[in-house]
């Protein structure tokens, strides 16, 4: 690679960090007080935590380093975006090392084995803060929203700095400035929220690609799932916010994007005037830089005809579709509170099929569901067997506390739940082997992503339909949508080649 290419996509990539870096810091005057509106009064506290940013250097001769620790889902990811922005806007380099003088783990809490995960780390941390008394430790994320655990953090965990949830994710610069001046524990829950604050600062994994929340919160109330009671209530972004967004990332070099969402099919409901996830994603669509359009999470039981439609007729929704079953028994699913039957699913995706015949279906199914049968399994590995799933995550039931599952007394024996979600796994796998088989020889298009972890003369990138490919390259491609020939599938991924323009 040239030096010029590689001079290129470091271009590129500061491009990714200065997208809603606009406003200028040195013009707000931090000597009056804060603004009251948002989300000025955010800059103001930015420009505030600056000043202690250039004290820091003074003072050690270096700019102070931040590690933000991601540990969620995609909508965590996007949120520990934002989190990076902000530190990068009032002068923080960024690492991966957590031996640096500021920690902010953005927590899940799914599964109870994630809260222990970040217990344990949180131990690690106490040894470099004894090496390190001015560094500040964060935590934030959806275990935040849990009761209980801001109470443990504060008697077991007193080195922590500040703690704050989901729903006030936008204060962070406030949050962190009086972490700053404050000796105690900053603590900031909120048991829900309708504000939604837009064009705060973000700094982008990829230049290429970006998700967007498109909504936050989740009404659903499946029986296992503590999500609705750490994120809150289904809340929508307006559309002309969304298509700025996506307009501005378009300008910055952004070509594929993924719209976010916990259930991404119940769009706009809330909204004053409401508007369907279909109809945003005909106006997401007529943005001229906007080449793959990608979303997730869909529920079945909102999935409407209208945005079959859309995705039939569309030549930017990328073709896969994440569609959880979660079990294919119809009395489980009832315990589950997924509100759909197995034929109602099976229907469904013969709908899905039949309007975007080459679509690459993929599901999570869930294994060991209280009360779960040897005919509610076999009722599950019918269905697999039907859909030919392309792939699927599985899961091993895990009881949460909060939720109504954990409460009831049938839960499956462990031997018996492992037994299951063996032959599942075996038959899922198999099944999607065959699958990947059927492009190869086939011309299709590429988004490059990033050179091979394993071979640095090799590029990885993407298929619409989600299908990781392997072809030769360099860095320069790393963004580009490529034809490439797939001469032959390893199992679960393609080698190919780049087609001669």
């Amino acid at each position: 690679m040239s030096k010029q290419d590689a001079e290129k996509i470091e271009r590129k990539g500061k491009k990714s960090r200065e997208m809603y870096n606009e406003i200028d810091l040195d013009k707000i005057d931090i000597n009056e007080g804060p603004p009251t509106e948002e989300p000025a009064r955010q800059y103001y506290y930015m420009a505030k935590c600056r000043e202690w940013v250039k004290a820091f250097e003074q003072k050690n001769g270096r700019m102070p380093k931040a590690c933000v620790v991601n540990m969620g889902c995609q909508m965590n990811a996007r949120d520990s975006e934002k989190l990076r922005g902000v530190l990068e806007l009032i002068g923080y380099g960024q690492t991966e090392s957590e031996d640096a003088d500021f920690v902010i783990y953005n927590t899940c809490t799914v599964r109870e084995n994630a809260n222990n995960k970040v217990y344990g780390k949180l131990g690690a941390l106490s040894t470099f803060k004894k090496k390190n008394p001015e560094m500040k430790i964060a935590l934030c994320g959806c275990m935040m929203q849990e009761p209980g655990v801001v109470e443990k953090i504060r008697t077991s965990y007193r080195f922590v700095d500040l703690v704050f949830g989901t729903h006030n994710i936008y204060k962070f610069a406030e949050l962190l400035f009086y972490a700053y001046e404050s000796e105690r524990m900053i603590t900031d829950i909120w048991e829900d929220t309708d504000q939604i604050v837009e064009e705060l600062p973000i700094e982008r994994k990829y230049f290429f690609k970006s998700g967007v929340n498109i909504m936050f919160g989740c009404n659903n109330f499946c029986s296992y799932c503590i999500v609705p009671y750490v994120r809150g209530r289904e809340r929508s972004r307006k559309p002309e916010d969304i298509v700025r967004e996506i307009q501005k990332l378009t300008e910055d070099g952004v070509v594929e994007i993924m719209l976010l969402g916990q259930n991404v099919n119940s769009y706009g409901k809330n909204l004053e005037a409401p508007v369907t996830f279909a109809e945003l994603l005909q106006k997401i669509e007529q943005i001229d830089g906007v080449k793959r359009i990608r979303f997730m999470t869909s529920h079945p039981k909102d999935l409407s005809d209208d945005l079959i439609d859309v995705m039939k007729r569309s030549k930017k929704i990328c073709r896969h579709l994440h569609l959880p079953l979660q079990s294919g028994s119809t009395e489980i699913l009832k315990e589950m509170n997924r509100h759909y039957t197995k034929e109602q699913y099976l229907e469904l995706v013969d709908k899905i099929r039949g309007a975007v015949p080459d679509i690459a279906l993929t599901t999570d199914i869930i294994v060991g569901f209280p009360g779960e049968t040897e005919e509610d399994f076999l009722e599950t590995m019918d269905v697999v067997r039907q859909v030919q799933f392309d792939s699927a995550f599985t899961f091993i039931y895990s009881r949460r506390t909060g939720t109504p599952a954990a409460a009831k007394e049938n839960q499956v024996p462990k031997e018996i739940v492992r037994d299951r979600f063996d032959r599942l796994l075996e038959e899922v796998q198999k099944i999607g082997a065959k699958k990947a088989m059927r492009y190869s020889g086939k011309t299709e298009e590429v988004l490059v992503e990033e050179v091979n972890r394993q071979d640095d003369k090799l590029v990885t990138g993407r298929l619409s339909n989600n299908s990781v490919v392997h072809l030769p390259g360099d860095r320069s491609m790393i963004g580009k949508l490529v034809k490439v020939r797939l001469k032959e599938c390893r199992g679960f991924y393609y080698l190919g080649e780049v087609l001669a323009e």
